[in-house]
């Protein structure tokens, strides 16, 4: 399962970051909304490996969160933003944007202009805070 590795990952830069920064104490793993990922399952994976990281080099994370941030795209032509949201999509074309964001510019276009030359400004990814 993917999420286990990116629980891992998450672990990893958290373990660098308080390496680093011995007063972090409160992460926020920021989960974009592209990103496919079983939220519940990431979670008990990252309980689990910052317990880990606990007890074998004496690092605790005091708290954590999980949040999403939603995803948000821009017409490269006329400098229109929008987001998902105001796409009606099916789900399973919701579902291959997940794997495949990029697919997205086949399938829909800007909703003010038409153009297909648009990016993704915000959404895709993992991003680790952390305080």
């Amino acid at each position: 399962m993917h999420e286990w590795a990116l629980a891992e990952a998450v672990v990893k830069t958290v373990e660098e970051l308080v390496t680093s920064n011995k007063d972090v104490r409160h992460i926020e793993v920021v989960l974009g909304e592209l990103q496919a990922v079983d939220e519940g399952v990431f979670e008990t994976a990252l309980r689990e490996l910052l317990e880990e990281l606990r007890r074998e080099k004496g690092i605790n994370v005091e708290e954590f969160k999980i949040t999403r941030e939603e995803a948000v795209f821009k017409c490269m032509v006329c400098g229109y933003e929008w987001s998902l949201k105001d796409w009606s999509i099916g789900e399973e074309f919701r579902e291959a944007i997940h794997f495949v964001p990029e697919v997205v510019h086949s399938y829909y276009s800007c909703p003010k202009c038409g153009s297909r030359d648009f990016e993704i400004v915000r959404g895709r990814g993992v991003k680790v805070r952390v305080d």
